[in-house]
């Protein structure tokens, strides 16, 4: 019997029938969502198959990338004119529907949406205040992934440990050259590997979620941004000088020169993005999970693991039964999963998973499933908070790194600054 994508989330429950559920008049629902080319696509095509299957609905796709998609949403929520289905970020329920409020109450619709699909612990992640605001599509997780034909070239095996790592950085500069590193970070990226670093030393939580304020104290703070520091004296990563002078600011990193030659050898980022990053290579398959890295003596690895992508139903909407409807479809039904596939990230919903595992388009050996697996396999406790990718909060810690890589702060003074600015940040944000 092939193994369940994620034992911890999905639990065993029998498929029940969902009948369907719209008005007799012809109805026109609109539907945003960002994306890249394939997701667009894929989307547009499990669209047309509903509505192929429901003629008296029609949909309007409201698509773009990423830029800017937060900002207009933020804008068409506050003035009501938000779209009928919604795709969404699990961390946007804090800044809105703090009270739970912001998005349509899935519960209701239960008899359209079969909620069965997915586990109890999974509904949770997306319930706030009794009310559930979204369906959770897939879980993702911080992992580092190699091209392993750079660490070839460099004469060195995966590292296996974070000294490992630290001292690879010099080998990659003697071997390679100055423009070589054995990984790269983006900016929330970087915050989220330091984390792991520290919480894998006394499992200290980052922000006091009941305080409202961040956990780590100024000398936790000057450890972490020390840490930081280490890696980019140790050439391991490429600081935000570095970034800047290629333009990382405005373009993936993914789709940088070095990134595309094997010069920056690996990363730190989410599984679901495997994908996007493995293609620019030229060749693909040389990206490859690399072990990941435990303090001696950890109890926990501290691996940011968290619901990804949601889809929720507008507040405003006029037509919440065909809005369930659709959104059934999209992540229960045939017609609508396939198409998709694994652009949103292996599905939480059991009959999604079962009809991919059983068209082969979901196997355990897939990159991106294999890090889910091995974050399963380790001692991974830590519960995930979405205040920690705030943009505000996450911005802050891009300004100190770049104060102390400019040298205009010390590791000291850039722990001092970050606590101050970061608790005024959390205060707003969390009260």
């Amino acid at each position: 019997m092939m193994k369940r994508l994620l034992p911890l989330l999905i639990a065993c429950c029998c498929a029940s029938a969902v009948a369907p559920a719209f008005s007799a008049d012809a109805v026109t629902l609109r539907f945003s969502w960002w994306g890249g080319k394939d997701r667009h696509q894929a989307t547009l095509a499990a669209l047309q198959a509903f509505e192929a299957k429901y003629p008296d609905i029609k949909i309007k796709a409201e698509y773009t990338g990423w830029e800017g998609y937060f900002s207009r949403l933020t804008t068409q929520i506050n003035s009501g004119t938000e779209a009928d289905l919604i795709q969404t970020n699990w961390n946007w329920l804090t800044l809105m529907s703090r009270k739970g409020d912001g998005f349509y109450d899935l519960n209701k619709l239960a008899g359209t949406l079969d909620l069965k699909q997915f586990s109890p612990a999974a509904l949770a992640t997306t319930t706030v205040n009794g009310k559930l605001n979204a369906l959770p599509l897939s879980t993702n997780v911080m992992g580092f992934y190699y091209n392993q034909a750079s660490w070839q070239k460099a004469g060195l095996p995966l590292p296996k440990s974070w000294d490992e790592l630290l001292a690879a950085g010099a080998v990659f500069k003697e071997k390679l050259g100055d423009n070589a590193y054995p990984i790269y970070v983006g900016e929330q990226d970087c915050m989220l590997l330091v984390f792991s670093w520290m919480y894998q030393q006394d499992q200290k939580p980052m922000i006091d979620v009941n305080r409202k304020r961040l956990a780590w104290d100024r000398a936790d703070l000057t450890r972490a941004f020390g840490f930081y520091k280490k890696l980019v004296d140790n050439h391991v990563l490429p600081d935000t000088k570095v970034l800047a002078s290629y333009g990382a600011k405005s373009t993936p990193i993914y789709e940088l020169k070095p990134w595309m030659e094997g010069e920056w050898a690996g990363s730190y980022n989410w599984n679901v993005l495997y994908p996007s990053q493995s293609v620019t290579l030229k060749n693909p398959a040389d990206l490859v999970p690399g072990p990941y890295p435990l303090l001696p003596g950890a109890k926990d690895a501290g691996q940011f693991r968290k619901t990804a992508i949601m889809y929720s139903i507008g507040r405003t909407t006029k037509h919440p039964k065909e809005a369930a409807l659709l959104l059934n479809f999209l992540v229960n039904e045939p017609e609508g999963v396939i198409p998709v596939g694994l652009e949103r990230g292996a599905p939480l919903s059991q009959a999604a998973d079962k009809l991919l595992r059983e068209k082969g388009i979901l196997q355990d050996s897939d990159p991106v499933i294999a890090g889910l697996l091995q974050s399963y396999a380790l001692p991974n406790n830590f519960v995930a908070t979405p205040y920690m990718e705030d943009m505000q909060f996450g911005a802050l810690f891009t300004a100190v790194r770049e104060k102390i890589d400019y040298g205009k702060m010390s590791v000291e003074d850039a722990a001092s600054d970050f606590e101050q600015q970061a608790n005024r940040i959390l205060k707003r944000v969390m009260r």
